[in-house]
Parts: structure tokens; C-alpha cells; sequence
């Protein structure tokens, strides 16, 4: 806990001083501006050296003689000013520099490098430009794309690193019932993108709440699902915003299906009409073609793998090289899901038996030493290895790429009715759940995130989550 503040200090900071001269918003302000040089420096270094590579790859193909480097840019270094300028629009608008919590990854910049190379070429057929192939601008995308990931990947490990030496930390103060408290700090985790957490309190609502919330040190208030009426929320929020910090709110379960809500004129009372979560029509046909064209690739691709895991399964114990796991898939519908056998024989007739030394909650069944996995299969379930085979599934039309995660028979049948609006899609071989913390998370947490993505869903969504995934999985987070 930090020192509260001293009586003499008037209650109303902003009359004593304006808001954006104080110390806090200028320190932010000094930081924004200089994270968003950094990351401007990254990305067209990014763009200069793919579209470099791009050049020499183009004069390879074309001609197998020895590159003249220093010649590479006589024609294109005319365009490079335009592409800077593009680039740095579209990665604007596209929240790419944004604060560190809140840009996006992997597949933002993807989308958005590609967007970038369409409305270059089609400036340049506009313009009536001369090509000698369109490939430059695949090849440039591509290359462009893959370096300014890899390297705001490096500058987002590196700043992260910085900041904690430094003891940069952001000092919350949570809201709620001490309850719904400790499940928020336990999502939370000690950090978000990088930056450590300092809980510097925990308020319960209550009259003596205000008071609390005025002689505390903090840069973000954090409020459960704690059940204040308008009155008092308005007034807690004033409070912090006096004080320059940020409020934050974790939504309830029906905030988050309204995220996609229809507003309704009505009279008086604004309503707001919920579409159904399910995706149809174009988004359906975007994301199945994803889904096969990838599956299949990696089908063909880990044909290796595929072999080596099958025969160290084989020789380390007896039984079939693959298990068919009983699923609850779209509509609840019962489904065969492939994975490598990582159990004896037989293991799932033991479960009942273990049911008491269940260490997960809700709806799930997970113990961190169950004695029914083999030596091979912890070491598959710990590198995810045991779940490659789903690509049959995704195949098959049974499950995609990313989406919820299917649920045993067991787990199915104990899930409450508000749960049940998850298996509205193809459920996935991962998830937000498997970036988000995994088995770490309560079932109700595990939920509100799949709802999350129902409703927020798109390509570039998965391609971030499918990019994701690997670190996570190295990093063994949350895994059983």
C-alpha cells in the first residue's frame, strides 16, 4: 500500500492544476510519443529492407548474374516516400499504434502491409504506370509483412524487458466483492502486454468506498462485476478521474453479447437487438476456405512428424496410436476428435475414479499429474503435439482452425444454460482460451472469452490467434 495523501492537498486535483499539466498525463504523453517513434523507426525499417529483398529476389528470378546493389534502386527508391507515407497511414488507421495493450499483433500488420501493396498497385495502374511484373508487389508484401512483424516482435521483448528492470509497474486499484476480486486479479494475471500489475488495494463497495477510492495511489481502477447502481459507479468513476487514472470495467456476460448489438430506436429507452452469434454467408465461405487450405498444408507438411510421434507412441506402450475423444461439437452434436494417444489403454474407464482430486473448476476436468498419462503423452500434451491430428476434424468439417474449444461428454453435460451459447460455431483446434492463459483461467472466465471472439470474429482475428498460439504453447502456459 502507498501513503495516502495529505489533507492538505485540495479534493478536486484538476482545480489546483489542469489536467494535462500534471505530472501523470505528461509522463504518459512523454512515453506515447516516444513508443510511437520507436515503433514508426521499426516499421519503415521493415518496409525498407522487404522491399529491398523483394528487389533482389525479382533480379535473381530475372537474371542469375551476380546483383548490382547499389543499382536496385535507380526505379523503385522514386516510390519509397509514397509507400512510407501509405504505410504509416494505414498502420495508423488501422490502430497498429495504438497504446501497448491495445494494438494488435501479427495479423494487423499482415492486413495491413497487404492493404498497403493493393493501393499501391492500384495507384499505379491509375496513374498509367509501366510493370515488368506484378509479382514485385506479392514478393514485397510478403517480405515486408514477415520483417515488420519480426521486428515489432523484437522491440515489444525488448521494451518489455526494459520496463521491468526499470520497475515500471501500473498500479491498480480493484473494485467488487471480494469474491468477484480475486477472480479478477486472477485473470488479470501480474501483467498485460509486457507491463507488471502492482494491486495496490482491493475496495468493496460500501459508503466508505468514495473516501477509499480519494486517498489511494493509482494509475488504473479496475471494477468487477460488483452490482453498483448508476449513482455510484458515476461517482467512483469521477473520483478516479480526478485523480488522472484510468477506469476500467470487466464486463458482464450480457455486455459482451451486446457487443455486436443492433441498435433499436425506441421510445425513451434505448434497446438494442442481439444477432444471433453464428457466422453465415460470406464469413462462413472466408473462413471454411482458411480453414482446408491450411489444414490441408499442414497435413502434408507434418507427414514427419506425424510418423516420428506414432512410433514413440507405439514403443512406449501398448494400444492404438490414435485415440477418438468423444466431443460436443456444433449444436452440441456428438463428434469423434483425433488425437494421439496420450493415456494407457483404456484410461478413460479410470476417470470416475479420479473425479475427487479434480483440480480444474466449472465444467472441466484437468489434473496437473494424472497418473493414466504416459511418458510420451506428457510430453505431447505439454508441446500440444497430441493435438495435430484435428486437422482431420477441420477436414472433415467437424471443427476449425480456431474457435471454442470442444468439451468431453462429461464436461458437456455440466455446463450451466448461459454456457451453451458457445456451441452456436465450429468448435476449434485453438482458441482464445490457449493465448489468454489457458487451463490458469476459471470455466466461467474460459467462456466470457469464447463469447468474445463469437461476436468479434474475423480472418485476421485467427490468423493472430493461430500466430499466438506457438509461443504460448512453447512457453507451456496453462498447460496440463
Amino acid at each position: 500500500m502507498h501513503e495516502p495523501l495529505t489533507p492538505a492537498q485540495p479534493a478536486d486535483v484538476r482545480a489546483a492544476r489542469p489536467y494535462l499539466l500534471r505530472a501523470s498525463p505528461l509522463r504518459t504523453l512523454a512515453r506515447r510519443i516516444g513508443s510511437i517513434g520507436a515503433l514508426v523507426c521499426v516499421d519503415l525499417a521493415g518496409l525498407t529492407l522487404g522491399l529491398y529483398a523483394a528487389l533482389a529476389v525479382r533480379s535473381l528470378v530475372r537474371d542469375p548474374k551476380p546483383i548490382l546493389w547499389n543499382l536496385l534502386w535507380n526505379r523503385e527508391s522514386d516510390w519509397l516516400p509514397f509507400l512510407i507515407l501509405l504505410l504509416l497511414l494505414v498502420f495508423w488507421q488501422n490502430g497498429l499504434y495504438r497504446p501497448r495493450e491495445l494494438r494488435e499483433g501479427p495479423g494487423q500488420v499482415a492486413k495491413s502491409v497487404f492493404l498497403v501493396a493493393v493501393l499501391s498497385l492500384a495507384f499505379a495502374i491509375g496513374t498509367g504506370q509501366h510493370f515488368t511484373t506484378f509479382g514485385l508487389y506479392v514478393a514485397a508484401a510478403l517480405s515486408v509483412a514477415v520483417l515488420v512483424g519480426v521486428f515489432r516482435w523484437s522491440y515489444e521483448t525488448a521494451s518489455g524487458v526494459a520496463m521491468r528492470s526499470l520497475g515500471v509497474r501500473r498500479r491498480a486499484l480493484l473494485v467488487g466483492e471480494p469474491e468477484q476480486v480475486a477472480r479478477l486479479q486472477a485473470s488479470l494475471g501480474s501483467s498485460r502486454n509486457g507491463i507488471d500489475y502492482l494491486f495496490v488495494g482491493e475496495v468493496a463497495p460500501g459508503p466508505n468506498l468514495p473516501a477509499l477510492i480519494a486517498h489511494e495511489l493509482f494509475d488504473e481502477l479496475i471494477v468487477a462485476d460488483s452490482g453498483l447502481d448508476e449513482e455510484g459507479m458515476l461517482e467512483i468513476v469521477e473520483l478516479a478521474y480526478r485523480r488522472g487514472a484510468r477506469v476500467r470495467i470487466a464486463p458482464r456476460t450480457t455486455d459482451l453479447m451486446i457487443e455486436r448489438g443492433e441498435y433499436v430506436p425506441g421510445q425513451g429507452v434505448p434497446l438494442f437487438d442481439l444477432r444471433p452469434p453464428i457466422l453465415a454467408g460470406a464469413d462462413w465461405v472466408v473462413k471454411r476456405a482458411f480453414d482446408v487450405v491450411v489444414a490441408a498444408l499442414v497435413l502434408l507438411l507434418g507427414l514427419p512428424v506425424w510418423l516420428v510421434v506414432a512410433a514413440a507412441i507405439k514403443l512406449s506402450s501398448r494400444g492404438p496410436v490414435f485415440y477418438a475423444d468423444r466431443r460436443a461439437g456444433l449444436g452440441e452434436r456428438e463428434f469423434r476428435m483425433l488425437k494421439f494417444r496420450t493415456m494407457i489403454a483404456g484410461a478413460e474407464r479410470g476417470q470416475a475414479a479420479l473425479e475427487d482430486v479434480n483440480e480444474a473448476t466449472g465444467a472441466l476436468f484437468k489434473i496437473r499429474d494424472d497418473p493414466r498419462v504416459t511418458a510420451v503423452g506428457r510430453f505431447l500434451r505439454r508441446t500440444s503435439l497430441d493435438e495435430i491430428p484435428n486437422v482431420v476434424n477441420v477436414l472433415r468439417g467437424e471443427m476449425s482452425l480456431v474457435g471454442p474449444r470442444p468439451l468431453p461428454l462429461r464436461d458437456q453435460a455440466l455446463l450451466q444454460a448461459w454456457h451453451r451459447r458457445r456451441s452456436n460455431v465450429l468448435p476449434g483446434m485453438t482458441g482464445l482460451w490457449q493465448i489468454a492463459g489457458r487451463s490458469e483461467l476459471s470455466f466461467d472466465d474460459l467462456v466470457r472469452i469464447d463469447f468474445y471472439y463469437l461476436e468479434n470474429w474475423s480472418l485476421w482475428l485467427d490468423v493472430t490467434i493461430l500466430l499466438r498460439t506457438i509461443p504460448a504453447v512453447l512457453a507451456r502456459r496453462g498447460a496440463y
